[in-house]
């Protein structure tokens, strides 16, 4: 059977419209049906707004490696990320990107009853069809050569990616990829950072996922170290 593989610049979904937003740091690769483009845009706009507004305000939260004090006066995207953070043990701007992609799909799932918002391997999606997201890890055997299949669902997913060889995000670990996927990219992705934090060498793979599956939501965990895989969960890895 054939699987439909997605990432960026590598195929298109079937069936979904595909389009870049791009705002300043942000950097969205959207799938719909029918472009959204402009209605997306404004919704980046108005959340990016908000976030630099209050870091403004109060610059700890841009900054902090730990939780930061939950604002019941801040917007609602501020206090999502300031609460999962501080379940996880991360600073909330750990799950910036994830938070992003969640907030612009929970706006498209009005509009579109499938769509995938990619946020810098931060992926928020709603599909009606079997997808297979594949798995970029740099210089590991497995980069672009495995995916975590993704079943139709009537509620959305978060797929969300940390490293600590690949991109510019702050880590501590030295893990190729951690993909964690859950019901929420916001959570994810903070949640992944954290995964990656313990990742120092291969032989840390059984801690961090251990420490990563008690958190509730977590549906899988898959960890690459150069040519060492670890994986748990209800999840399918497959060759791509």
């Amino acid at each position: 059977m054939y699987e439909e593989r997605f990432y960026r610049g590598f195929t298109q979904p079937n069936g979904l419209v595909c389009y870049e937003v791009k705002y300043k740091e942000t950097d969205l690769l959207c799938c719909t049906k029918g472009n959204l483009k402009d209605f997306i845009e404004d919704r980046v706009l108005f959340y990016r707004h908000q976030l630099e507004e209050y870091i403004r305000l109060k610059p700890v939260f841009m900054h902090s490696l730990v939780p930061v004090e939950y604002d019941k006066f801040a917007p609602v995207i501020v206090k999502e990320m300031v609460e999962a953070s501080s379940e996880i043990g991360v600073g909330p701007m750990a799950t910036v990107a994830g938070a992003i992609a969640e907030f612009v799909g929970r706006d498209i799932d009005k509009l579109s009853d499938e769509y995938i918002v990619e946020n810098g391997g931060d992926v928020y999606l709603k599909t009606q069809k079997e997808r297979v997201l594949m798995v970029y890890a740099k210089d590991s055997p497995f980069s672009k050569r495995i995916g975590i299949k993704i079943p139709p669902d009537e509620e959305p997913y978060g797929v969300c990616t940390s490293s600590g060889t690949v991109g510019h995000s702050l880590s501590f670990g030295r893990a190729d990829a951690v993909c964690v996927v859950g019901k929420s990219s916001l959570f994810m992705d903070g949640l992944a950072t954290y995964i990656c934090n313990v990742v120092k060498q291969k032989n840390d793979i059984p801690l961090a996922i251990e420490k990563g599956r008690i958190f509730k939501g977590v549906k899988g965990i898959l960890i690459i170290v150069g040519e060492h895989l670890g994986a748990w969960g209800d999840i399918e890895i497959v060759k791509i």
